[in-house]
């Protein structure tokens, strides 16, 4: 009796690796999307620069949309379910990338303004500040240490337009993000030596 339940226990583990391989041979055939290709399967294109704006052109809502080509050899799942092996010429997906919102404040023109005008209030008027304008005006650039702090401000680009929008920097210029740490940040503890 024990020889044919182990000839028996046999046949159901020969079976069963059987078929539990032939799974994983159909499913290492399937194509994953082309959306979740690895660093190195994939090239994306720079963006189209505005010249105006210096901003992608496609910009909207602080995003635009860069088309990346897949290397070639890669067999990848499109958008729309079929499989494709791309040869490296071919779009095989849309990646997005962060842009600024821009309304036609030159930084340039805010940091002239502000260095050699700004104990007039010119910077303060071109930004959109009339009221601080005015007072820089009148108070003479509060007797020039106010436009030292605002021409500090502006070069910082602590201040901005008045209506919240960044100002227009060339592309690969001196642009400036601002670092913050909140609740989410993750902190490493120091090790010490």
């Amino acid at each position: 009796m024990a020889p044919v339940r182990r000839l028996r226990a046999a046949v159901w583990s020969f079976l069963f690796y059987l078929v539990h391989g032939h799974i994983s041979l159909v499913l290492a055939e399937e194509a994953e999307s082309c959306e979740y290709l690895r660093l190195g399967q994939y090239v994306c294109n720079e963006p189209k620069i505005d010249e105006a704006t210096q901003e992608p052109e496609n910009c909207k809502d602080m995003i635009a949309w860069v088309d990346c080509l897949p290397a070639p050899s890669v067999r990848c799942r499109l958008a729309n379910g079929s499989e494709f092996q791309f040869s490296g010429e071919e779009v095989g997906f849309n990646k997005s990338i962060s842009c600024r919102n821009v309304s036609g404040y030159s930084y340039k023109v805010a940091v002239a303004l502000s260095l050699f005008l700004g104990w007039l209030g010119a910077d303060r008027f071109y930004l959109g500040y009339p009221a601080l304008g005015l007072l820089k005006f009148c108070t003479v650039g509060f007797c020039g240490i106010g436009s030292l702090v605002d021409f500090m401000l502006i070069a910082m680009q602590m201040v901005g337009p008045s209506d919240g929008s960044d100002y227009i920097v060339d592309y690969y210029g001196a642009r400036l993000s601002r670092l913050s740490i909140t609740n989410e940040t993750y902190r490493k503890t120091q090790l010490s030596t």
